[in-house]
């Protein structure tokens, strides 16, 4: 067990601030690969029981184990035996739960794309620190939460400390949708089969029958069959695909889902 100083000091509290649930992860997830897992996960649950029970616990004791098992089928909502960002949220008891009003906001994929076309305003395929402030502000007001600009600006800073993992100042689309539910990331789908640029170009340009620089919707269709089909993606059912479609072409122009809109979801190197 870790002793008390490497002890993150924040899991008694009734109520977190936005930085102290960061520190929490940032703590946990000591590789910062964006999910607490295997022996940092066990560490988690050790500490969050402490903190609950006020004394200390033997985690290889059968009843830690079970209450573990327990703990997991209530939060872990994707049982991939990983805690993500969002679960968290879940577990924690933060301020004002800005990351749980963020979900109010985008429960779904399709509320997330639209709102990232919306607030992508340059096209550029990321959310900057401006851009960033201005969709926190509309969160905000829509969640009725009281703010002023120095909570604002806590609230952007935090986000970016949490999701901008290669420290450039601003989001891209990936990043942005760990705030989803579990469930409802359809990203996580197609992370193992992103794209090269150059793969990428082949495949819009072969679906793009008529060369006209964007495709619709039932090209878009037959676009995301053959990825799954050719990614071995079985457990992708014709709801899920419909859904993953729905979703896409939120960020359409119009039902015209132009060539940079589709990179940013399916390409590994976004050229923007």
């Amino acid at each position: 067990m870790a002793t008390q100083a490497q002890q993150p000091p924040h899991l008694h509290l009734a109520e977190l601030t936005a930085a102290q649930f960061l520190d929490i992860w940032k703590h946990f997830d000591s590789d910062g690969n964006g999910y607490i897992e295997g022996k940092e996960l066990e560490n988690f649950f050790q500490e969050l029981e402490v903190a609950r029970q006020g004394a200390g616990v033997d985690p290889t004791h059968a009843v830690f184990k079970e209450k573990m098992k327990e703990f997991m089928a209530n939060f872990d909502k994707n049982a991939d035996g990983k805690i993500e960002l969002s679960e968290l949220a879940q577990i924690l008891p933060t301020e004002e739960n800005f990351l749980l009003c963020f979900r109010q906001f985008v429960g779904s994929s399709t509320e997330f794309m639209s709102a990232w076309r919306r607030y992508d305003t340059d096209r550029s395929g990321y959310i900057e620190s401006n851009e960033l402030k201005g969709f926190l502000s509309d969160l905000l007001k829509k969640a009725n939460r009281h703010y002023d600009d120095k909570k604002l600006n806590e609230y952007t800073q935090t986000i970016l400390r949490m999701f901008d993992l290669n420290g450039d100042g601003k989001l891209g689309l990936s990043e942005m949708a760990r705030l989803l539910p579990v469930q409802e990331n359809f990203l996580l789908k197609f992370q193992d089969c992103k794209l090269t640029a150059e793969q990428f170009n082949a495949l819009f340009t072969f679906f793009d029958k008529d060369g006209n620089g964007y495709i619709d919707e039932q090209e878009l269709d037959a676009l995301l069959k053959d990825l799954c089909e050719k990614n071995k993606m079985k457990d992708v059912g014709a709801s899920g695909l419909l859904g993953y479609k729905k979703s896409i072409m939120a960020l359409s122009d119009a039902g015209k889902l132009y060539r940079t809109e589709l990179e940013i979801v399916l390409c590994r190197d976004p050229t923007m």
